[in-house]
């Protein structure tokens, strides 16, 4: 989505399914986006199925994507077929994983050299019984604002994989929701995020367990520094009826700047008897052992701390599965790390260095 005088104010997105804290103002966001009048214009919708699929950052980033994006994509993986191939999604898609399929989606604006206003994505994924959906999500185009919410619902047995890279400037809001339907379901998420400078991070993350003996694990880490500021909502929702299921959430944030703004919500909620739910937050600085370590072997402080930005980038790119996806975070890897360092990883990861930067 390119840049557009005509804006809309998206008003309190981005919201936990139970809001707490509200002296600390962590409950959502307020965003203001482009708004294109697509009066008149014919375009492609989803399948009615996908209007029930829950997303995380809420109806009202819903309504506006499918009413900027262009067309809607469906893609359908049939049952019992192993897709090599990565789905690549942008903008508003719908995936239908049929009954004993796997397949991997990608989420991720293709590289440009142009600065957006703003870059959004709209994903909604239905994984049926036995399958198996890895998700992989990445944001670090270049752009003022980046809106992606992502919605799935897995069936009995189904295992979903997600692992989120948020490593962009600017402003980045994100929102999963996971509903763990079926009997026995899994969902396991990782994600890894960046902030720097002035940059803003707002993730809301929500796991609805209503299937019995379904597991969910949850890991969110991330660096900041500079004046960052960030919110991160995780909340784990045992339904009633989820007898048997385990839900768990932890969170490690590394602050190397006494300006930035840290504000962790981890929110358990249980209507069920047998079940279990955990959750934890660990937030603190660079020990001054590990510094000493480091001084030791050579290293200043500023470089100590440039390691841990590096390994972000580093593990990015190792899963980066397209040429694509590798050079928009390697030009994002550049601009943080530099040249020297961003052209190490390329060779550290044995990369075509002409193709890849």
């Amino acid at each position: 989505m390119s840049v557009n005088d005509e804006r809309i104010a998206l008003e309190r997105v981005n919201t936990p399914p139970a809001q707490t804290w509200n002296y600390l103002r962590t409950n959502d966001i307020t965003l203001t986006v482009p708004a294109h009048s697509r009066k008149g214009d014919v375009f492609f919708a989803l399948p009615r199925l996908f209007e029930q699929v829950e997303c995380g950052m809420g109806p009202k980033v819903t309504e506006w994507v499918e009413s900027q994006a262009a067309d809607a994509h469906y893609v359908e993986v049939r049952a019992g077929v192993q897709r090599a191939e990565p789905i690549i999604a942008e903008d508003d898609t719908g995936v239908m994983v049929r009954a004993g399929a796997e397949a991997t989606i990608v989420i991720g604006a293709s590289p440009t050299e142009e600065a957006l206003d703003t870059s959004a994505s709209l994903v909604r994924i239905i994984a049926e019984r036995d399958t198996t959906v890895h998700v992989l999500e990445f944001v670090a185009e270049n752009a003022d604002q980046h809106v992606h919410s992502v919605g799935i619902t897995a069936g009995a047995n189904a295992r979903i994989d997600v692992r989120q890279f948020f490593l962009a400037a600017g402003t980045t809001a994100a929102g999963l929701t996971v509903a763990l339907d079926g009997d026995h379901a899994r969902l396991d998420l990782s994600c890894r995020y960046l902030g720097r400078e002035h940059d803003v991070l707002d993730i809301n993350h929500v796991v609805r367990q209503r299937g019995r003996q379904t597991r969910a694990n949850v890991r969110e880490s991330g660096v900041l520094d500079g004046h960052a500021r960030k919110a991160l909502r995780a909340t784990i929702d045992l339904i009633h009826g989820s007898s048997g299921s385990e839900g768990a959430e932890l969170e490690s944030v590394l602050v190397l700047s006494d300006d930035v703004t840290n504000k962790t919500m981890p929110v358990i909620l249980c209507d069920e008897d047998d079940v279990a739910g955990n959750h934890g937050a660990s937030i603190g600085s660079i020990a001054p052992e590990q510094i000493q370590y480091l001084r030791d072997r050579g290293l200043s402080l500023e470089e100590a701390e440039a390691l841990y930005q590096r390994a972000l980038f580093d593990e990015a790119l190792i899963a980066a599965p397209t040429a694509g996806i590798r050079h928009t975070v390697l030009a994002r890897a550049t601009a943080v790390l530099g040249a020297d360092v961003a052209n190490d990883l390329v060779a550290g990861l044995g990369l075509d260095e002409a193709k890849e930067v």
